[in-house]
């Protein structure tokens, strides 16, 4: 299950990009402080950052990056992924090797973090998978709604037949290779329309 993952364009949001930056790190232990963590709340809010839902969980953990332990880890972890350019990891070259293992794509129609565009091209990129899009939720659609999604993974795990392993069909599906699916087409909105699993 992919939860608003990562890894499938470069879109970002900016405030990633600057976090990736050189020279963060010093900054980091300041946004632990109470006036800190105000201006976040009001230039989050005015960015329209995250919901108001999402603000609150992001904001508490934040407020960890005052440890070194927990600031080198968030920022070892989003320099592998992130830079001023936006997501530099790009799983689409390589999700035809899902075909065949089950995959549950769950993501929030307003994540603002990573967009919910994203989500259409997983989809179509990963033969088989099922995309279950909870309206009106941002990044953190399991925090928006956990009884809904309990729900859905206990019935994706319960409908849905385990992976098996066929080392001879997996050394054809990487010796073959696919080319990634195509880019978004021109115009196409960011907030896929689909509401439910397909």
């Amino acid at each position: 299950m992919l939860v608003g993952s990562g890894g499938v364009g470069a879109g970002v949001h900016p405030l990633l990009r600057l976090a990736a930056a050189p020279g963060v790190g010093l900054v980091l232990p300041l946004l632990g402080t109470p006036p800190a963590v105000a201006a976040l709340r009001g230039f989050a809010g005015l960015l329209r950052v995250f919901d108001d839902a999402d603000l609150d969980y992001v904001l508490t953990r934040y407020a960890r990056l005052v440890e070194p332990g927990t600031r080198s880890a968030f920022l070892r972890t989003l320099r592998s992924v992130v830079d001023w350019r936006g997501q530099v990891v790009n799983m689409l070259d390589r999700c035809y090797l899902t075909e065949g293992i089950p995959t549950l794509l769950v993501w929030g129609t307003e994540d603002r973090v990573v967009p919910s565009g994203h989500a259409l091209r997983a989809h179509r990129a990963m033969p088989g998978s099922r995309l279950v899009l909870f309206e009106g939720a941002g990044h953190f659609p399991h925090r928006s709604d956990p009884e809904r999604l309990l729900g859905i993974l206990r019935e994706f795990l319960a409908e849905t037949p385990p992976a098996r392993y066929d080392r001879a069909r997996w050394g054809k599906l990487l010796r073959a290779g696919r080319p990634a699916e195509s880019a978004e087409p021109a115009g196409m909105p960011d907030v896929p329309a689909v509401s439910s699993g397909t």
